[in-house]
This record gives C-alpha cells, structure tokens and sequence, in this order.
C-alpha cells in the first residue's frame, strides 16, 4: 500500500511504497523527506508522539506537586492515627489524676481504665453543670471527687479533692502544675504533699458553709485540722494552691453540708 511523504525543501508531496533514497521532484535526500500520516490513519511508531523533556520546568513543577500531594496526605493520615492515640492517653492521665486522689498510685497504664470504670461514676453537682464523681471503693465505702483549677507563680494549677461520704472532711488529694520552679513551687505534684491534705476538713466549724481548707506559708499554721504547711521557698504558688481550694470547693460546700 502506497504511503504519503512530503519533501521539506520542495514542499510538494507525493507517494510511494517506502520511504525513497531522495525527493523524486527536487532530488532532496531523504532526511528532508517526512511520512504523512493520513487523516484517521495512526502515527508511524516512534512518530507523532510528543515526548515529555524530564529536564523542563513543566516537569519539575507537575512532579513536585504530585509529591506534595502525597505527602499531604500521608500526613494528614498519620496525624488522625496520633491524635487518636493521644486523646486516648490524655484521657488515661486524666482518670489516673482522679484514682490518685482516691489514694489509688503507681497504677499500671493498662489497670487504670478498667479500675476507673469499675470505680468512678461521672455526673455533675445537682441543680448544675459542674462536674461531680461518685465513687464507689467498695460496697459501703463512698467518696465523691470535685475537680479544681488555679493560678500558680508561672503558669495553671489542677488537681482533684477526694471528700469522705459525709461530706465534711478530706479523703485525699491530687495536684499537678504547668510550669512551676522545680524543686520549689513544682513539689506540690509530689505524694508527700498531698498526702498532708489526708483527713483534713473542708469546714471551720459544724454550722459554716465557707470552705476552710487551705495551704498556708510553711510554719505558720494555725489550724491544723484543716490547715496544710505551704511548700518552703514558694509563697505564691501555696497562695496559689490556696486560692484553688477556695474557688474550686465553694460551689459545692452546700451540697457536701447537706450529707451530714
């Protein structure tokens, strides 16, 4: 089957059953000859096929936002696996937060979960929102868990106070900061200043309804059965300690009166 060829010197075409050793109208040589494909008929191989310079910028540009759109989405991936993972383990910090003020320590991380919910029922303070936990030691052993918040020297105070069944004296306590000094100010997340809070009682007297428990400069103690010693050499992170106790405890000294 005879093919189409055009000479690219003489401009005329013509046809032939290969491609010939020069122009049969000007005698040009073959490499100024060039097939014609016809119209609907597909390109020779290796012809009319545009190839893709992997040494431009249009390659560079479409490979690196190929590139950037996997990577995107790898992280995006990997990101939603952490968080998950993170909000599990916030959440298992915070129910170990809640146990170790029930004087429940040193749990290993795959015991707390199943002891919390075993333990602690979550709901809030009749007639409000705020939070309030019952819980359950055992079968007639009750003790209801109030959350509290504060300001230290450098940054927030949290923690929990465990409160006994009748409602006027301390179970036990839990405290934690953000960026108090070390040695000084950061000693209230240690277990030995907690445990003074152990038994203490949220009221001065049997009538009152103002919270009395409070952490005061160290030495100065006064009223012992519910007054702590502050932590030596960290005067406004015990006032700060203080203050948590007072702002955290009061909205609930109603509600703990009327279980005596």
């Amino acid at each position: 089957m005879a093919k189409k060829f055009i000479c690219n010197v003489c401009g005329q075409t013509f046809e032939a059953d290969a491609m010939p050793d020069k122009c049969p109208i000007c005698g040009a040589s073959a490499s100024n000859i060039k097939e014609v494909a016809e119209e609907g008929a597909e390109a020779p191989a290796g012809k009319g096929k545009k190839k893709l310079d992997k040494n431009s910028n249009t390659y560079t540009i479409l490979y690196a936002s190929i590139m950037v759109i996997i990577v995107a989405f790898l992280l995006a991936g990997v990101s939603i696996l952490l968080k998950q993972k993170q909000d599990a383990n916030v959440e298992i910090d915070r129910q170990s937060q809640v146990l170790a003020s029930l004087r429940m320590r040193g749990m290993d991380k795959s015991d707390v979960t199943p002891a919390y919910e075993k333990i602690v029922e979550e709901g809030t303070l009749p007639g409000s929102d705020l939070p309030l936990f019952t819980c359950h030691l055992d079968s007639t052993n009750v003790k209801y868990v109030v959350p509290v918040k504060g300001r230290g020297l450098w940054g927030g105070l949290w923690g929990y106070v465990a409160v006994n069944a009748d409602g006027q004296s301390v179970y036990g306590a839990y405290f934690s900061h953000e960026s108090e000094t070390a040695g000084l100010g950061a000693l209230i997340a240690e277990t030995k200043f907690q445990d003074l809070f152990n038994d203490k009682q949220l009221f001065a007297d049997t009538t009152g309804t103002d919270i009395a428990l409070t952490a005061v400069k160290n030495g100065k103690v006064e009223h012992a059965e519910y007054q702590v010693d502050g932590i030596t050499g960290a005067t406004l992170t015990t006032n700060g300690v203080a203050a948590m106790l007072k702002d955290g405890l009061q909205p609930y000294a109603e509600y703990f009166r009327s279980l005596k």
